[in-house]
């Protein structure tokens, strides 16, 4: 060691040193868990101050059973539910004094494993997490700190609370939407069918169309921008006479404006558009976006507090499931709003 001057690193046994109290005492003072002399309080300060300790965080979060961390695991940061989510999550957590540490896995199961095992070994106060990996699970069991699923819904449910939307009632109220706008031939673009999220968006577009007896018509795609674009053109090709399109996301309704406006098909009156997320970027297209919105703020609060409050997470396990909402924008043509529009003004 070159000495205690300021801006050195200290160990805290030298903090101790330079203070004349031993360092059970500095520990006490940092982290307020036991009254402490004020004298001696008042040296420890002291000290820290002209040695420019610096405490070991990981010592300190091991000794206070608590590092006010909170893992957040999401699949893609490309996306930007997610980093809405993860926006939201960071605010909440910041308000009681806790940090975030954000993992982006691409979805991969054996990263989403390190990241648990990484998270733990840190003492996190708990782990936000979107996963669709089933083989996930026994990780998950075995965790001992608190975990909280968004987004999505394991096969079973597992010893840790859920916070979602419902995405099955969202499925239906854009196909029930669309219709109501005056659509006749309408094609739904799904999402990965092994997302949870996913599946329910189209079961319950297919519901909606076996309750009315209308054709079924669908194309696969995965959550990406780049992949929309390509599965738009293969749907525009295999299905001509289409006039509505329920995207998986706002990502890939994003992906079908573009290619429609490429190819001179206008919307709404061609072809009427909607997608799933309310996104900001739905907000920013012209025209805007018509979609489903996923109540983003809720969820993301909800799922930090469940972290930050362990006496409501350690109870009985819970799912909770938010409502999506219609937002009505440009890419549809809502003929109900329209004619309240008119018998208003009349």
């Amino acid at each position: 060691m070159c000495g205690l001057g300021r801006g050195i690193l200290a160990s805290i046994r030298e903090v101790a040193k330079l203070a004349n109290v031993s360092p059970a005492t500095v520990s006490r003072v940092m982290n307020g868990t036991a009254k402490v002399d004020a004298d001696k309080r008042e040296r420890v300060l002291k000290a820290i101050s002209e040695t420019g300790f610096v405490p070991n965080e990981v010592a300190r979060s091991l000794f206070k059973k608590s590092a006010k961390t909170i893992g957040l695991i999401v699949p893609s940061i490309d996306n930007p539910f997610f980093t809405q989510l993860a926006s939201v999550i960071e605010r909440t957590a910041d308000e009681h004094g806790y940090r975030i540490l954000l993992c982006n896995t691409g979805n991969m199961v054996e990263k989403e494993k390190t990241m648990i095992q990484m998270l733990t070994s840190m003492n996190a106060d708990g782990i936000i997490i979107t996963t669709s990996n089933e083989e996930i699970r026994d990780y998950i069991d075995a965790c001992n700190i608190p975990i909280v699923i968004t987004d999505r819904r394991m096969k079973k449910l597992m010893k840790c609370d859920y916070v979602h939307c419902d995405h099955y009632e969202g499925g239906k109220i854009a196909a029930r939407h669309l219709i109501e706008c005056g659509c006749k031939n309408i094609v739904c673009i799904n999402g990965p069918q092994d997302v949870s999220s996913a599946k329910a968006r189209y079961e319950g577009y297919s519901d909606v169309c076996k309750e009315l007896h209308i054709k079924e018509q669908c194309m696969d795609c995965d959550y990406d921008f780049e992949v929309g674009l390509a599965v738009t053109e293969e749907l525009l090709e295999k299905y001509p006479e289409v006039d509505g399109i329920i995207a998986c996301n706002d990502m890939v309704a994003i992906s079908v404006y573009k290619v429609l406006h490429k190819r001179g098909i206008k919307v709404p009156e061609q072809v009427q558009l909607i997608g799933f997320d309310d996104v900001q970027l739905a907000r920013l297209l012209t025209p805007e976006l018509t979609t489903i919105a996923q109540p983003i703020d809720e969820i993301g609060k909800k799922a930090a507090e469940l972290i930050i409050n362990k006496g409501e997470c350690n109870a009985d396990k819970q799912e909770y499931i938010f409502k999506g909402q219609l937002v009505v924008r440009e890419t549809t043509n809502n003929k109900k709003e329209e004619l309240h529009e008119k018998t208003r003004n009349s």
